[in-house]
């Protein structure tokens, strides 16, 4: 009989909500690790990328090691302004450092626009090399509910998949 216990997969789920910036203080949109030119950004402690934020957060859930405020909240100026990819491929250093494989991650977005179908393929390039992991990203709208519905703002959910390293 092995003494070896099989390695089981563990699951979190990340959600990041960001409000559009207000109009006398535009902001750059960044969104899935892409900069959107000509559209409306969001506010935000760092650049506000809500994509790229739920999946950090899906991974520290999955670990059990606290969230994205754990680790570059407010109270770490350093993170002022960083980019989400930045945040992303942080967040997978600390769950690797932590003894843990990511297997993938998975994201969804609610949103009016920007339109993503065009660029989904370019984003998941780059969140994937951010995270050095599979990284799927899909959109939706809210057909006009709630403050996404009103183009008030941007949400995402992610999932991540793990594994205790071997």
């Amino acid at each position: 009989m092995s003494t070896n216990a099989p390695l089981i997969p563990r699951t979190g789920i990340g959600i990041d909500v960001h409000a559009y910036a207000a109009e006398d203080m535009p902001q750059p949109l960044w969104l899935g690790g892409l900069f959107w030119e000509g559209e409306r950004g969001l506010s935000g402690h760092s650049d506000g990328d809500p994509v790229a934020h739920a999946a950090a957060d899906a991974l520290f859930s999955a670990c059990g090691i606290g969230d994205l405020g754990t680790h570059f909240g407010t109270d770490r100026p350093e993170y002022a302004g960083a980019s989400g990819v930045t945040l992303l491929a942080e967040a997978a250093r600390i769950v690797r450092a932590h003894g843990f494989v990511i297997g993938n991650i998975a994201v969804q977005f609610v949103a009016n626009r920007p339109k993503f179908g065009p660029r989904r393929e370019e984003s998941q390039r780059v969140l994937s090399a951010a995270a050095a992991a599979p990284v799927s990203v899909t959109a939706t709208t809210s057909d006009g509910l709630g403050f996404t519905g009103r183009g008030e703002g941007i949400s995402a959910v992610a999932t991540a998949l793990v594994y205790p390293a071997g």
